[in-house]
C-alpha cells in the first residue's frame, strides 16, 4: 500500500536518538572538538546581545517613545528575553548538540516543526548576518571619511539597479570572519574575546564618565508618553537582544555542555541587561531625552560625551560600535554553519554541508558555501527591506522553544535535566505568548515574505528532506 505523503510527519527524533548518533560521529572521528568553556558561551552571548543597540537604539528610543521611561522598557524586554533564555537554558541542558532551536524542536515536536524551525533559522542567520556586515560597512566608512578618505563608489555600496557597484568592504568582512571560523573554534572564541573585551571597556568607560554628569532634572517627567510609551519601548528595544540563541549551536563545541551553555546564556543575558539600563539611567540623566534623537543622529552615547565635555571620547564610542557589530558577525555566522551542518547530519540537506574538516574540526563546506552567499547578499545586494525578516524568524524560534520546553516535561517528565526552567508551566507560557504578540507586531510584507520562504521551505522537505531523512533508515 502506498504511504501517505504525510505520515510520520511528526515523528520525533529522541533523545536517546540524539546522544547515540552523537556518539557514533564521535568515533567515526567526524565530531566537533569540545573545547568550549562557560566563559567561552558567556563571551559569544555578550557578542551577539551587545551591538549597535547600546550604542544607537537607546537614545533614539529614550528620545521617540519612551522618554527616561527607557529604563523600564529595558527591564522589561530583559524579563521577556529571561522567560526564553530559561527554555533554551533547560533544553541545551538535555540537548548537548549543536542545531540550537532546531534540534530542540526535533526532540519536541517532531520532524516537520524541525524543518520548518531549520528552515527560519537559515534565514534568519543568513539575512541577519547580511544586513549585519552592511551595518558594518557603512560605520566603517563613516570613520574612514572622517579620516578624510573616501572609497570610489564602484566599491562603496550595493546597486539598487543590477550590478553596478558592490560593498567591498561588506564583503572583505564576511570573508575575514569565515577565514576565522575554518580555522577552528577556539581561534574564533579568542577573536570573539577581543571584541567583547574592547565594547565592554568602552561601555564601562562611559558609565565612569557620565556617572558624575547626572542630573536628577532630566528625569522630570519620568514617563513623558505614559506607560504606553513604556511598552512601547519594550517592544523596540526588545530586538537589541535577539541574538543570543545562537550561542545555543555551540553546545556540542562545549567541554561540559550540560553546565557551559546554561550559564553562558543565561550570564550574558543578566550582564547585558544591568549593562543597558545603567547606560540608559546615565543617558537620560546627563542630558535631556528630547536631544538624543532627531534626524541624521546616530551616536547618542556620542552625542551624551559631547554634552558633558568629553567631545575627544567620539572617536573611542566608534572602536566599540565597530568591536560591536564584528562580534554580532561572528556569532551570526557561525550559527549558520552549525545549523546546516546538523540538518545535514540529520539527512534533511545535501550531505557536503555535514562534512567535518579533519584538519580544523569545523564544518568547512558549510561555512564556505553560506559565507559565500552571505558576502554575496551582502555586497551585492540592498537589503535593508528585508532585514525584519531576521526578527521575525527569530521570534518564531523563540515561540517554538518555549512551547517545546512544555511538550517535552510532559512527555519525558522524569528525564535528567542539568537545568530546569524555574517558573514551569508560566515562563515558558508567557515566552511563547510575548514573542508571539512581538511577531504580530511586525508589518504585513515581513509576514508575506516569511509566509513565502516558509512555502518555499515545505516544498523543499516533501521533494528531498522527507526521503532522505535518517529517521527513513
Amino acid at each position: 500500500m502506498k504511504q501517505s505523503p504525510f505520515a510520520n510527519l511528526f515523528r520525533r527524533k529522541s533523545l536517546d536518538a540524539i546522544k547515540e548518533q552523537g556518539d557514533s560521529e564521535h568515533a567515526e572521528g567526524h565530531r566537533l572538538n569540545r573545547v568550549l568553556t562557560a566563559r567561552d558561551v558567556f563571551n559569544s552571548g555578550v557578542a551577539a546581545i551587545i551591538g549597535t543597540g547600546i550604542f544607537v537604539l537607546t537614545g533614539v528610543a529614550a528620545a521617540n517613545v519612551a522618554g527616561p521611561g527607557i529604563i523600564l522598557s529595558f527591564i522589561l524586554a530583559g524579563l521577556a528575553c529571561a522567560f526564553v533564555s530559561f527554555a533554551y537554558a533547560e533544553l541545551a541542558s538535555m540537548i548537548p548538540v549543536s542545531g540550537s532551536a532546531y534540534t530542540y524542536a526535533y526532540a519536541t515536536l517532531g520532524e516537520i516543526f524541525a524543518w520548518i524551525i531549520g528552515w527560519d533559522l537559515l534565514l534568519e542567520y543568513a539575512v541577519g548576518a547580511s544586513a549585519v556586515a552592511s551595518g558594518w560597512s557603512a560605520y566603517f566608512q563613516s570613520i574612514l571619511h572622517g579620516l578624510g578618505i573616501t572609497l570610489p563608489a564602484c566599491i562603496a555600496s550595493a546597486s539598487a539597479h543590477g550590478f553596478s557597484s558592490i560593498d567591498l568592504p561588506a564583503v572583505l568582512i564576511v570573508a575575514f570572519i569565515n577565514y576565522w571560523l575554518i580555522k577552528g573554534v577556539k581561534h574564533t572564541a579568542r577573536m570573539t574575546s577581543v571584541f567583547v573585551i574592547v565594547k565592554l571597556l568602552v561601555v564601562a568607560f562611559f558609565i565612569a564618565v557620565g556617572a558624575f554628569h547626572v542630573d536628577t532634572a532630566n528625569y522630570t517627567p519620568f514617563l513623558p508618553f505614559g506607560w504606553s510609551g513604556v511598552l512601547t519601548g519594550a517592544g523596540v528595544v526588545f530586538f537589541a537582544f535577539i541574538g543570543f540563541d545562537a550561542v545555543t549551536t555551540m553546545s556540542e563545541e562545549c567541554k561540559d555542555p550540560q553546565k557551559d551553555v546554561p550559564k553562558g546564556v543565561i550570564g550574558s543575558l543578566v550582564v547585558c541587561t544591568l549593562l543597558y539600563v545603567i547606560v540608559a539611567a546615565i543617558m537620560t540623566g546627563a542630558m535631556s531625552y528630547t536631544q538624543l534623537g532627531g534626524a541624521g543622529e546616530g551616536a547618542p552615547m556620542a552625542k551624551v560625551l559631547d554634552h558633558i565635555g568629553f567631545a575627544w571620547a567620539s572617536p573611542i564610542v566608534s572602536v566599540g560600535v565597530i568591536a560591536g557589530i564584528t562580534s554580532v558577525l561572528i556569532v551570526l555566522l557561525f550559527g549558520q554553519s552549525r545549523i546546516m551542518m546538523r540538518m545535514s547530519k540529520d539527512g534533511l540537506v545535501w550531505p557536503i554541508f555535514g562534512k567535518i574538516s579533519k584538519r580544523f574540526q569545523t564544518p568547512t563546506w558549510s561555512i564556505v558555501i553560506w559565507g559565500a552567499l552571505v558576502a554575496f547578499t551582502a555586497g551585492c545586494l540592498p537589503i535593508s527591506e528585508l532585514s525584519e525578516l531576521t526578527s521575525i524568524g527569530t521570534l518564531f524560534a523563540f515561540v517554538i522553544v518555549s512551547i517545546g520546553v512544555i511538550v517535552l516535561r510532559v512527555k519525558e517528565p522524569n528525564r535528567p535535566r542539568g537545568f530546569k526552567s524555574p517558573g514551569y508551566p508560566y515562563f515558558p507560557a508567557l515566552g511563547a505568548i510575548m514573542s508571539f504578540i512581538l511577531m504580530c507586531s511586525l508589518p504585513a510584507i515581513t509576514w508575506i515574505r516569511f509566509v513565502i520562504w516558509m512555502a518555499v521551505g515545505l516544498v523543499v522537505y516533501f521533494v528531498y528532506s522527507k526521503q532522505h531523512s535518517r529517521l527513513n533508515k
